[in-house]
């Protein structure tokens, strides 16, 4: 593989990278509340549920090629092929699988293996006492917000906003290059490499620099949380949002929301990744853009804001950890978010 396609896409380690590698590698942050799980070995299995939508076990499988081949054993689920309408499987049967990942002290990972719908229907019968005592990298986005949430929420135990199986190439020797690095960030991530990005620089940002833990994932998911024991805290963190196929009009209450709740006050840094806006109806427009959507709501506040981020339901989804330090920086040349 070319690896020139794809390095540009990550920041350099710094000279002090083996001391994080090191500190990364314990199960208690020393520099925040968060728990950070052991990064993954060759050797090491990674279990593929799907705690959400339905998807085959022919669509998974370039992902597990690909995981394979970067030393992992995969465990296949048993909800892979399995289908209740659009679920992949029973709610009986995706709790099941998921309870059996997370008991299973020879799973390192899981990765789930799409989106949808589903998770809320699940979240809280699911016993995380084995998950607490042994902590393990739970992987994915959109639908998977759900548990994000519901770690940080509950339990300040870090896991992997990221693309899922079915977003890997069918053929790697094919894929674009975006696809390559969007997909070899998540290794990164369950590797404890050096992560950061940096995204072009968009004249609605608002300049400064950060340091924080990361939180955040799908505003709607997020939005329709709140109250719930997978309420996120945001407070003092850097927040990062994505969606798609939401109207203007419904992004701007989702945001109304998050302000009125007091998410968006006490922000160290604020992350606007791709929204993916719903064609408006003639006569029906909202006359607003994201980003007059969003300074809105941040106008009386400080903290950098960033948009058009390399996060969301787009080719350009990188791994992101949540629950993890990070540093966000605003400037004159774009946005860079470096994990530490």
């Amino acid at each position: 593989m070319n690896r020139k396609h794809f390095l540009s896409s990550f920041i350099a380690a710094t000279a002090a990278l083996p001391a994080f590698k090191t500190l990364a590698n314990t199960i208690e942050s020393e520099s925040s509340s968060f728990k950070i799980p052991p990064y993954l070995k060759a050797g090491d299995t990674i279990g593929i549920t799907s705690p959400a939508g339905y998807i085959t076990l022919e669509q998974i499988e370039p992902s597990v090629l690909q995981m394979q081949s970067w030393g992992f054993t995969i465990k296949v689920g048993d909800t892979i092929g399995k289908r209740d309408f659009t679920y992949g499987g029973t709610d009986e049967e995706r709790l099941a699988n998921f309870q059996q990942m997370l008991n299973d002290p020879n799973v390192k990972a899981i990765m789930c293996a799409r989106g949808g719908y589903g998770f809320v229907r699940i979240i809280d019968q699911l016993d995380f006492s084995a998950f607490k005592r042994n902590p393990k990298w739970i992987i994915g986005f959109s639908d998977i917000t759900v548990i994000h949430c519901h770690l940080s929420k509950n339990f300040g135990i870090a896991s992997i906003h990221s693309k899922m199986c079915n977003s890997f190439p069918d053929d790697w020797a094919k894929a674009e290059p975006i696809q390559i690095e969007t997909i070899l960030s998540i290794k990164n991530a369950l590797t404890g490499e050096q992560m950061g990005y940096t995204a072009s620089l968009n004249s609605n940002n608002r300049f400064g620099k950060t340091d924080g833990i990361l939180v955040g994932g799908n505003l709607s998911i997020i939005e329709t949380l709140a109250g719930s024991n997978s309420d996120l805290d945001t407070k003092n963190k850097i927040l990062f949002i994505e969606d798609t196929g939401e109207y203007l009009y419904s992004i701007d209450r989702m945001l109304w929301n998050l302000k009125r709740s007091g998410k968006l006050k006490n922000l160290k840094g604020l992350i606007v990744g791709g929204f993916k806006v719903k064609p408006e109806d003639a006569g029906e427009e909202f006359g607003k853009t994201i980003y007059d959507i969003v300074l809105e709501k941040v106008k009386e506040y400080t903290y950098p804001v960033a948009f058009d981020f390399p996060v969301g339901h787009q080719r350009n989804n990188f791994a992101l950890k949540c629950g993890a330090n990070h540093t966000f920086i605003v400037n004159e040349s774009g946005a860079t978010l470096r994990c530490i």
